[in-house]
């Protein structure tokens, strides 16, 4: 885990397509709520973290992670409109609020202008009981990381 460089993992950039905005030529609103979780993922995954350590799946129930992280509170914010083909920064500041919760806030920049932002906020609880719990580790070490 690179834990010098956190810019290699809470910097991220994407394309907008096609598919991904309406009749009008800019993105959904969905999108971006879509695109926070996908950057978060990809940062875990840039970070050094296996998704199959921190979500659950379908195909794999005899090996589920004992924490599942839920979205307990998300907001968005457009700022200017995204079209197909602009070029987009996206900048993730994870933040841990208690022992068994955390929110990322994802800003969105095209040509370094903040164009929209997202905020999604997970509480962890255990997969089983379903009842509130301390974070993992792996998601610890990830929060610990980002805020050097």
């Amino acid at each position: 885990m690179d834990t010098l460089h956190s810019k290699n993992w809470l910097h991220l950039s994407r394309i907008v397509r096609f598919g991904e905005t309406d009749s009008a030529g800019v993105i959904h609103f969905y999108q971006l709520f879509r695109w926070c979780h996908e950057s978060w993922e990809e940062s875990l995954a840039k970070y050094g973290l296996n998704a199959s350590d921190i979500f659950p799946s379908l195909l794999n129930k005899d090996n589920e992670p004992l924490i599942a992280l839920p979205i307990v509170h998300c907001k968005a914010d457009f700022l200017k409109p995204l079209k197909t083909g602009d070029h987009i920064q996206i900048e993730l500041s994870p933040i841990k609020i208690a022992v068994g919760s955390f929110q990322v806030e994802t800003k969105f920049k095209c040509d370094n202008e903040t164009v929209a932002q997202g905020l999604v906020r997970h509480q962890a609880i255990n997969s089983q009981t379903r009842l509130s719990c301390e974070l993992s580790t792996e998601i610890n070490s990830w929060l610990e990381a980002s805020s050097l």
